[in-house]
């Protein structure tokens, strides 16, 4: 698309074809212009549709009363839906949770799966549990050998090319 018009109706025509990632962004442009009952009809149906992000920009809304009432219940339900669909914030963000409750050991089953799914604050959460005594040292190895396996696996020439772009204030590579 040229222009914002044609993008939009680009948009509109994937969202009539029920494409949650159309849903998604849409509902994301709502949120922007705060429009949250946009947004959350958006995301209610992507995430319906199995959308791991829509269901994580869910639990958020839920979270920070963008909606009528906040819904702790619902804000768990989104985000472990998100968790389960590979959603790595959403995941790191439930060992926070079970954390906060005083369940160790399954804070650290959830930022294990995060940081092999390359999340770089659950890797640290990982080696603060290894310091403290709730990971144990092989553990720890698998993790960081994973956590190294995926960050490698996202690594290629374009993206290199596209972040250092990005640092030198470029918006496209020619």
């Amino acid at each position: 698309p040229k222009t914002a018009t044609e993008s939009k109706l680009n948009r509109t025509k994937r969202i009539e074809k029920n494409d949650p990632a159309a849903m998604r962004e849409e509902g994301a442009r709502c949120c922007a212009e705060k429009d949250y009952a946009g947004a959350l009809e958006l995301w209610t149906k992507a995430s319906k549709l199995g959308d791991a992000d829509a269901h994580y920009q869910l639990s958020v809304m839920h979270c920070f009363d963008r909606t009528t009432v906040r819904d702790v219940k619902k804000e768990l339900y989104h985000m472990e839906e998100a968790a389960i669909r590979g959603h790595q914030i959403a995941r790191h963000n439930l060992g926070c949770r079970e954390g906060r409750n005083g369940r160790i050991e399954r804070a650290m089953k959830h930022f294990i799966i995060a940081a092999n799914l390359g999340d770089d604050l659950s890797m640290k959460k990982i080696k603060d549990g290894y310091v403290e005594g709730d990971v144990s040292k092989e553990d720890f190895a698998a993790v960081l050998r994973a956590h190294q396996a995926s960050i490698d696996a996202t690594k290629s020439s374009q993206r290199e090319e596209a972040e250092l772009a990005k640092q030198r204030g470029l918006s496209r590579i020619a």
